[in-house]
């Protein structure tokens, strides 16, 4: 009996070029309304704002210019000032920095294993056309020694 090739539909999928690509994070943005449109986009610009070195670093200027009144008689003290003002003011955008640059290496390992699989696909699919050639030369083969 012949082997008879059945696809995965996510295979057949790639290669009828419908498959959807990897979702990124971009992709995740509510679009669907206006009101939805500009929050998102107002939400990207804002995070892109705060979420960069140089606004870590204006924020640190801002917290330093404070650490004087935080260390005078009744001022809130070093401790609490590093707490509540400069951990917070800094780190608030350098995590937010960090957080942009793992979401951006995310989206490149999604898009570098979805062309691995696709890579494999087509191997798998190479392999599938040689062992059909194969089997059609088994086949010449054993009906030339039958007749």
């Amino acid at each position: 009996m012949t082997f008879v090739h059945q696809p995965h539909p996510r295979t057949t999928a790639i290669i009828e070029g419908t498959a959807r690509a990897p979702v990124r994070t971009q992709d995740q943005l509510n679009r669907s309304s206006a009101i939805n449109r500009l929050n998102s986009w107002l939400a990207i610009k804002i995070t892109a704002a705060v979420g960069s070195m140089w606004c870590a670093y204006v924020f640190a200027i801002i917290a330093l210019i404070g650490l004087p009144a935080a260390l005078k008689p009744g001022g809130e003290g070093l401790i609490a000032w590093i707490a509540q003002t400069f951990l917070q003011l800094v780190l608030l955008s350098i995590i937010i920095v960090g957080t942009n640059i793992q979401s951006s290496a995310a989206d490149k390992r999604a898009q570098d294993t979805y062309a691995d699989a696709e890579a494999v696909l087509h191997e798998a699919l190479q392999i599938q056309a040689h062992l059909a050639a194969q089997d059609a030369s088994l086949e010449r083969i054993l009906t030339a020694n039958k007749g």
